[in-house]
């Protein structure tokens, strides 16, 4: 499959990553800290709004707010809304990992006892687009919503689609959300290994709409491809330190958000993202460009 190119310029606006030992971009690209404190989503967002909702939901909350900050979006009080028109934001979210605590609770409860003994606050998180549409719900992102859980590209595959949406003029800019959290249930399945417990999250636009409100760009989206055999060409690769655990769904989202921090240091570019399996064809490739270098 050959490389694919946007026919309208996509750039990344704002990111943000909160993981077990960085909690900005530059922090991840330089390597975050061996031992670092679990993120605690009540510091970033608050408490209201968190109880009964699953771990990476709550993440998924703290990232997103983060991420609208960052791009200038959202003001410092949830309270004030977005800066731009809700209908002009739209959300994609990866998770491969995401509710599958509460799924396995509804279901062992199920099997247990009867439907009628499940939780009516486990049941609305079953959903396997809880995180997408929640994030939206929360900080009224009416634009196209769409979840993906399709394996190691999925995060990179979320990107993609969301500048399709975005190149197709569904919508002006996307958040993209990228979210692993760490429990007994996800250690039992990568037998006894641990997920990152966060992730990051960006926010991408047309070009158009970026330089309509003057907004910074911190990056280019260059050129993907998904499938088996050579990857797109150029760009240095920057991977994800061993001790943060697997990061699955949200891998592609956190390889975007190391090239901008690397090109906010300086670095010229262009930075190569890479998930899935590198030989086979699970496997997807993003090219990204320093601002200046575009």
């Amino acid at each position: 499959m050959t490389a694919q190119s946007l026919d309208t310029t996509v750039v990344v606006t704002g990111a943000a990553v909160l993981l077990p030992g960085a909690d900005t971009v530059r922090a991840l690209a330089e390597g975050p800290a061996v031992g670092g404190a679990p993120v605690e989503p009540a510091a970033h967002v608050g408490k209201k709004g968190l109880r009964y909702k699953d771990r990476a939901t709550q993440l998924g909350y703290a990232l997103t707010a983060a991420a609208l900050r960052d791009a200038g979006l959202l003001g410092a009080d949830e309270k004030d809304g977005l800066s731009v028109p809700a209908t002009s934001v739209g959300v994609v979210a990866s998770s491969n990992f995401g509710n599958l605590d509460t799924v396995t609770r509804a279901l062992d409860t199920i099997r247990e006892e009867t439907v009628t003994a499940t939780s009516p606050m486990d049941l609305p998180n079953a959903s396997s687009n809880v995180i997408a549409s929640s994030a939206a719900i929360r900080y009224g992102l009416r634009g196209p919503n769409l979840m993906v859980c399709n394996g190691e590209t999925s995060g990179l595959d979320a990107v993609h689609w969301a500048a399709t949406m975005i190149a197709a003029g569904r919508t002006e800019r996307v958040l993209v959300l990228g979210v692993e959290p760490d429990n007994e249930v996800v250690r039992r399945l990568l037998g006894g290994g641990h997920a990152v417990d966060g992730g990051a999250a960006l926010v991408l636009e047309s070009g158009a709409a970026a330089d309509d409100r003057s907004a910074t760009v911190r990056a280019v989206l260059g050129a993907y491809r998904r499938g088996a055999g050579e990857s797109v060409e150029g760009g240095r690769r920057w991977e994800l330190p061993e001790h943060l655990g697997t990061a699955s769904g949200a891998h592609g989202l956190l390889q975007v958000a190391a090239a901008v921090g690397l090109f906010d240091a300086g670095e010229p570019g262009p930075v190569q993202a890479v998930t899935g399996s590198r030989a086979g064809d699970a496997r997807a490739d993003l090219l990204l460009l320093a601002p200046r270098a575009a």
